[in-house]
């Protein structure tokens, strides 16, 4: 059990280090001055991590393996909000405000979070991929849901720890120092992020027809 565990964590590890639309959400909130905003969107982005790991459990994979349109609508959904989300970034750093003009309520912070990660269909693909390598055959029910609460527990750990770090006196007036260019580049990101995610899901579109 722990062995396995243990593979779940190094793979989930991996996905979550890696830049992407949730570390560069929680990032800019935090180093913007709104460290409390930060931690609430990165409890948004682990609750989507826990449900999506749940229905990895469940067999998603197999939904959308049988029903393909529906993750690809998901992912055309997803791909148009990261857009909206860079938009915002973009005007922001026009403006010299944070990332949504100023500071965000707890539940607004939260809302940002989990939308900015349940947009993205593929974390359930990856879960449904990490579960199907890792996970013996027929696994006990208390592995499996001690294989959920490690992915909920590591992606709370580290966008809190983003959180924490990124909202540190030095790493605040750094920034406050390059907020328009900072907010510019993150939109920039966010942006291709979510044009990349539009261009593969058009791409898989056409090779459909």
């Amino acid at each position: 059990m722990l062995t396995t565990l243990l593979t779940i964590a190094v793979l989930h590890w991996m996905m979550l280090v890696t830049p992407g639309a949730n570390v560069l959400l929680v990032s800019q909130l935090a180093a913007s001055g709104h460290r409390r905003s930060a931690y609430f969107a990165g409890f948004g982005v682990s609750a989507v991590a826990l449900g999506w790991a749940l229905l990895a459990i469940l067999g998603v994979q197999a939904v959308f393996a049988a029903m393909p349109q529906l993750r690809l609508a998901l992912q055309i959904a997803g791909g148009v909000y990261l857009l909206y989300v860079a938009l915002r970034l973009w005007r922001a750093g026009g403006s010299g405000d944070g990332a949504a003009g100023g500071a965000i309520a707890a539940g607004a912070a939260f809302r940002l979070g989990f939308l900015t990660n349940v947009m993205n269909p593929k974390s359930a693909l990856f879960f449904g991929s990490v579960f199907a390598t890792a996970l013996p055959a027929a696994p006990e029910p208390a592995l499996l849901a001690a294989a959920v609460a490690l992915v909920f527990v590591n992606a709370l750990a580290w966008h809190s720890l983003l959180a924490a770090l990124l909202s540190q006196p030095r790493i605040q007036a750094a920034y406050a120092r390059q907020r328009q260019r900072l907010n510019r580049i993150a939109a920039a990101i966010v942006g291709a992020i979510g044009l990349k995610l539009l261009a593969t899901t058009l791409h898989e579109l056409r090779s459909r027809a």
